[in-house]
């Protein structure tokens, strides 16, 4: 008895429903890389200690697989523990498909705003305020 394989007509193989299955599933990680870029890192300093850190900028993966644990590794516990609650009320669905674009930049946001300043290469400060929206003219208004 002799056996003939069909491609594509059992899903025995990966079939076209496989390869769409995994589409939808890295879909929006690709279109947050196409739209905000890859996740970089900014250095920001705080004036009155001098200390470093690093700010980021662009679509984070890093909350995409780690979510509401970056925040509490980044110092921010309450912030980490109401995107647990939220992600737990929505399911999974807030730090899948909401908060991986818009993580980053809120948290550097939190930090220029709370007494640190860029403090990295002129490119990588031109980066960060184009990501952020920071006009030259806002930063001395």
């Amino acid at each position: 008895m002799t056996y003939e394989y069909s491609w594509g007509t059992d899903m025995g193989f990966f079939s076209i429903w496989h390869w769409l299955i995994v589409l939808l599933m890295f879909a929006p990680a690709l279109v947050g890389i196409a739209v905000l870029g890859f996740q970089r890192s900014v250095i920001v300093r705080h004036e009155p200690s001098g200390l470093l850190k690093k700010g980021f900028v662009g679509y984070s993966l890093t909350y995409l697989f780690f979510g509401w644990f970056v925040p509490i590794v980044r110092g921010e516990i309450g912030i980490g523990l109401l995107h647990l609650v939220l992600t737990v009320m929505t399911f999974g669905l807030f730090q899948y498909l909401v908060m991986p674009y818009l993580y980053n930049k809120q948290y550097t946001t939190r930090l220029l705003t709370s007494g640190w300043q860029l403090h990295d290469t002129e490119s990588n400060i031109a980066y960060a305020q184009h990501k952020l929206g920071i006009t030259p003219d806002s930063l001395f208004a």
